[in-house]
């Protein structure tokens, strides 16, 4: 019976050092990136709260842009914005994202989108939208106003739409649309609407206060991403 015990005892401590592991991988801390900072006239940004709680600034993410491609490089997740890229109404902001080596920076994988309806943007009262796409076929809609919201759960959902990188090292390109239509807020990846809300569910207490707003670019911590033709237009 004792060697029986201890087998089992050895695969429990096996299995717990593998959640430990995984647990911190999945914590895996920002790294701070070599000439940092915005290069790009007209535009700024703004990292987490978390991150600037830990002693992170702006200048450990990368803004760049290389002819009409945005080039983002995390560091500290980060928003950035031009204030003069507003919506208004009924529009549809959209960009092409593409990793051009997944998880080139990271353990996991990690997402990256538009972000919409931004108000107050900066500062401690800010409230915008976002609907970002990762390399591995997840997505997730979630925005701060100021305090952060979630509308598809903590880890964002599976959809086909979103394509797979197929390993790690390898390109994946996402194509990301959020539109704003009557009463209606819809978020397409590829072609493809993955998620929808009612204005009223978006407008409210604790979240946004228009759909009104500047619209950007957002990209976790640790991430290398281009971004091409960010536009918006009128539906």
């Amino acid at each position: 019976m004792r060697p029986t015990y201890l087998a089992a005892r050895t695969g429990t401590v096996i299995i717990l050092l593998s959640i430990v592991v995984s647990a911190q991988g999945q914590s895996e801390g920002s790294r701070s990136i070599a000439g940092g900072g915005i290069s790009v006239p007209g535009w700024t940004g703004k990292i987490d709260a978390n991150e600037e709680q830990r002693g992170e600034t702006l200048n450990d993410a990368k803004l760049t842009r290389e002819g009409d491609v945005l080039h983002v490089t995390t560091g500290p997740a980060v928003t950035y914005w031009n204030p003069a890229n507003k919506a208004k109404g009924d529009y549809t902001v959209k960009a092409t994202f593409t990793e051009p080596k997944y998880m080139n920076l990271n353990s996991h994988p990690h997402p990256y989108g538009i972000v919409v309806a931004g108000n107050d943007l900066g500062t401690a009262q800010q409230s915008y939208l976002y609907c970002a796409a990762y390399g591995d076929g997840n997505f997730i809609v979630r925005g701060f106003g100021p305090e952060p919201f979630q509308m598809n759960g903590r880890r964002g959902e599976a959809n086909a739409a979103v394509h797979k990188a197929t390993g790690p090292g390898q390109p994946v390109t996402q194509e990301i649309a959020v539109s704003v239509k009557g009463n209606r807020v819809e978020c397409a990846i590829n072609g493809t609407v993955v998620a929808g809300y009612d204005k009223t569910a978006l407008v409210t207490a604790g979240k946004l206060k228009s759909t009104d707003g500047v619209y950007g670019i957002r990209a976790a911590h640790n991430t290398d991403i281009t971004v091409s033709g960010l536009s918006v237009r009128e539906n």
